[in-house]
């Protein structure tokens, strides 16, 4: 009789990280049918909610997150476990205050493709994680995509910097 004790760390691993990639592609999929153009309204209050999740596992793995450069990392440790060992990135430091993560390959853009997503779809699911999962970690600072994977460019560039200071006397101000 199998036992789950018999499969190695990595294969489980493996599995359910490729299980995660491929649920946004297959919930896309299902739930665009019944809501159509709706869906774009409603799914990236899901994946701010999964920024939480994102800073909570930072938290718990004790990863740093006080300047631009250690964002990026515990960024790209992050996803990495999330979304699995085909999720290839770096991190690189760009000036004292500013870093790049840069994807080279992403799991999530494969299954979206594989199931019939197209990039514009599957950018919304990352871009709202991302850019609510950076000041989740730090409030200090901002991310901003250069390139997309998901528009066609080769890879993904998502710079991190410093947040520009609220001028006195403004905040809350519309």
């Amino acid at each position: 009789m199998p036992d789950l004790s018999t499969i190695p760390d990595e294969t489980k691993w493996k599995i359910a990280s490729g299980f995660s990639a491929t649920l946004p592609a297959l919930y896309d999929h299902a739930f665009r049918k019944e809501l159509g153009e709706r869906y774009d309204e409603i799914e990236p209050e899901v994946w701010i909610g999964a920024s939480v999740h994102l800073a909570e596992i930072a938290k718990g793995l004790a990863l740093p997150t006080g300047t631009a450069q250690e964002l990026a990392e515990t960024m790209r440790i992050v996803m990495t476990i999330i979304f699995g060992p085909d999720f290839k990135n770096e991190a690189l430091k760009v000036s004292e205050d500013g870093s790049v993560i840069v994807v080279r390959r992403c799991p999530i853009i494969s299954a979206g493709y594989d199931t019939g997503t197209d990039g514009e779809r599957t950018f919304r699911k990352c871009m709202a994680f991302v850019l609510a999962g950076i000041p989740r970690l730090n409030r200090d600072f901002s991310a901003r995509y250069v390139r997309t994977m998901c528009s066609g460019d080769r890879q993904c560039e998502i710079k991190i910097a410093k947040s520009p200071p609220v001028p006195q006397g403004t905040a809350g101000k519309k």
